[in-house]
């Protein structure tokens, strides 16, 4: 097992990256804002890496919300792919240099998946169903660059911005509160692990997970959301989280 080391957080802003901050799980964490840190800008990313020396990268930045990116497809190819692409490349000369292998923990997406049958494993064939997911399937290709990386599909959510009144009782995930995510991000970290991992928790309805934190929700279909959102949605993207489990058991 690993023991905390120094790890710069891409993305702290979001609402994954400021749940790791406010986890205090990681013991020596740099998080610095947009404007010092911009995936977007290689030199950013450069003197930073430069300065202080990480052992762990966890990038959580990137162009998220499926609406945005069905209207701005161009914008989430720059964040999500070549903002992904700039960060390699920043690393992989940064261990040139250096001669010093820097662990990256890349946060993707269940969105890689048809999301038609559920049960996706790691090995099974990729097919997004909308932009994101074609951005982060391409973000994923860049990230295997990197000697030591660990790609973390998932879906989560936030328990205190449960805001919408109706939920779909027919859309099935493997959706995980974003605390526990943390947690698991955490067990990852230390880990002895290189490659890809489903990470999430036993498949449920978006109803069932959100029910659980806002007593008032109400029921609603898919084909619902699917009307007013005017984008494709997963039918059931639920994971395979067996290889989760063995890496659980590891020490």
């Amino acid at each position: 097992m690993i023991k905390d080391k120094k790890t710069l957080l891409i993305g702290g802003s979001g609402n994954l990256g400021s749940a790791i901050i406010k986890s205090k799980l990681f013991k020596n964490l740099y998080y610095p804002k947009k404007k010092y840190l911009n995936i977007l800008k290689r030199k950013n990313i450069k003197k930073i890496l430069n300065k202080h020396k990480f052992n762990l990268i966890i990038n959580c930045a990137a162009m998220a919300r499926i609406v945005d990116c069905e209207k701005n497809p161009e914008k989430a190819i720059k964040v999500n792919i070549v903002g992904t692409l700039n960060l390699i490349k920043e690393i992989l000369s940064y261990e040139e240099k250096y001669k010093k292998k820097i662990k990256l923990i890349h946060m993707s997406t269940d969105a890689v998946y048809p999301s038609q049958k559920g049960n996706y494993s790691e090995e099974d064939t990729l097919e997004p169903y909308n932009i994101y997911g074609w951005t982060k399937f391409s973000s994923e290709t860049v990230v295997r660059f990197i000697d030591k990386h660990v790609i973390i599909r998932t879906r989560f959510f936030n328990k205190n911005k449960i805001k919408f009144k109706k939920s779909a009782t027919d859309l099935f995930t493997s959706n995980i509160e974003v605390k526990d995510l943390v947690k698991k991000i955490k067990m990852i970290s230390v880990r002895n692990f290189t490659g890809t991992v489903n990470v999430g928790l036993k498949r449920h309805s978006d109803y069932r997970a959100y029910k659980k934190y806002n007593k008032n929700l109400k029921p609603c279909k898919r084909k619902d959301i699917v009307k007013n959102l005017n984008v494709k949605l997963a039918k059931d993207s639920s994971m395979n989280l067996n290889f989760l489990k063995k890496i659980e058991k590891r020490l």
